[in-house]
């Protein structure tokens, strides 16, 4: 089964649902999708998305500098779909965020170099949004367990930022560690596309070109690294959630949403 959403505007959207659980059981479709920038959607993507899969959820990840360089992107027009931009930076006014604003004004993605060793400087991203904005990961959960249709999750290349909030979502609902390393990775499977399609918009370019096309690979071991650390510094995702507001009826809410 391909969990794979064929869009005209979009390259690295997919379905959630038929990934493995511990319990021998499989992630249910329909339900939360992930992908990439939605700028580009299309009337014929959008009529898919909303009334052939019923969306009715969509959680932008993206900071306030990219939704104010790129626009809010067309469903934000549709009124069947409500929006949750819940950005995971801690906003510094310009750009993106703090530290980015202070090493490089014109920086306005997650994975601007800052440090040498590429593990750690990948999942050191992936620790800033828990430690900069815990209040949009726990928000951000909620809304993709929302129960009135399907939610779709996406930042600007639905690798990074979607990529954590996805994990977080398939930790939750009792996928296997492996399952979620393998939806990470798949989109790996589109890059060049995703890649292509960022280099098309300034507000992307510079970024992306400052670095080879394999250094933006997701990798397995970036995503098994942070979930490694949540487990050993807090005793798992949960019990970090927990620490920042989430509840067990939220547990329930999200196991509900992709549990069969």
């Amino acid at each position: 089964m391909t969990r794979w959403i064929d869009l005209e505007g979009a390259v690295n959207a997919r379905d959630l649902g038929g990934l493995p659980t511990s319990d021998g059981g499989h992630t249910l479709s329909g339900r939360i999708f992930r992908a990439d920038n939605l700028q580009g959607l299309t009337p014929a993507d959008v009529a898919l998305l909303v009334n052939e899969l019923n969306l009715r959820h969509v959680v932008d990840l993206r900071s306030n500098a990219e939704v104010s360089l790129e626009g809010p992107g067309p469903l934000t027009q549709v009124p069947e779909v409500r929006h949750h931009h819940l950005t995971l930076f801690a906003e510094g006014g310009r750009h993106t965020d703090v530290e980015a604003d202070t090493i490089d004004g014109d920086r306005v993605l997650p994975w601007a170099e800052r440090v040498l060793d590429e593990e750690l400087r990948v999942s050191g991203f992936y620790f800033g949004y828990l430690r900069d904005r815990p209040d949009s990961v726990v928000a951000a959960l909620r809304a993709m367990a929302m129960n009135d249709g399907a939610s779709l999750v996406h930042c600007a290349a639905g690798k990074d930022r979607t990529g954590v909030l996805s994990a977080l979502a398939l930790e939750l609902a009792g996928a296997t560690r492996e399952a979620i390393v393998d939806d990470y990775v798949a989109t790996g499977e589109r890059l060049e596309l995703i890649l292509k399609r960022l280099r098309g918009s300034a507000t992307y370019r510079d970024d992306l070109d400052a670095r080879p096309a394999d250094d933006h690979r997701p990798r397995a071991r970036y995503i098994e690294q942070f979930l490694g650390v949540l487990d050993v510094r807090f005793g798992g995702p949960l019990e970090w959630l927990g620490r920042h507001g989430w509840t067990d009826a939220d547990t329930a809410a999200m196991r509900a949403r992709l549990r069969d």
